[in-house]
């Protein structure tokens, strides 16, 4: 982890921005209890995530560096692992979606994504990006990576609707998915890079 970790912001804006997480944590603070689901079938209940909401850290830090012919479409969030989602707009700006330094009363730890990471409850963890270093908000859709994977992650991953895969409904991969869990059980308990999230 950098000794003094950043947030970029980059992408359809007059200028791209580089904010210490000191200037971020001088934006209102909320909490938020939310469960977090796993594309493969667990979820954590009850979590308190606390930081600063993404909502208001655009309408403040973004909205003011957006040119007046480039309205945004989409965001990508990125970890210091390269790690790297993609969500609508509209996505990224609900209520609940965090910009997390806290879970239940303490600061995350480096396996919960320290020093910053996305909350975003309402979608599948692999969306919700750990170690938190750059946004960059879009215009259109970006290019997806991993669009042929046999893992590939629903573009919209919405817990409610069991968006898992990009082209399989969610009756059809849960017991792929389910499968998974032994093995990614076994090598997080070792501390190695799991697959979804």
């Amino acid at each position: 982890m950098p000794a003094d970790p950043v947030i970029e912001l980059h992408g359809a804006l007059t200028e791209s921005v580089t904010l210490a997480l000191d200037d971020i944590a001088k934006l209102p603070r909320e909490e938020v209890r939310a469960d977090f689901h796993c594309v493969a079938g667990w979820s954590a209940t009850g979590l308190l995530w606390e930081g600063v909401s993404f909502q208001t850290l655009y309408r403040t830090r973004v909205e003011p560096l957006l040119g007046p012919d480039a309205p945004v479409s989409h965001v990508s969030f990125e970890g210091l692992d390269g790690y790297r989602s993609i969500l609508l707009l509209e996505d990224a700006l609900a209520d609940d979606v965090l910009i997390a330094d806290r879970l239940d009363g303490r600061p995350l730890d480096s396996d919960h994504g320290a020093p910053v990471r996305l909350v975003s409850p309402g979608q599948y963890g692999y969306v919700n990006i750990k170690h938190l270093c750059r946004i960059e908000f879009h215009a259109s859709e970006p290019p997806v990576t991993d669009r042929w994977s046999p893992l590939a992650g629903h573009d919209r991953a919405r817990v409610w609707k069991e968006e898992r895969h990009r082209y399989l409904p969610g009756r059809v991969v849960r017991p792929i998915y389910r499968t998974l869990i032994g093995p990614i059980r076994a090598l997080s308990a070792r501390g190695s890079r799991t697959p979804p999230r």
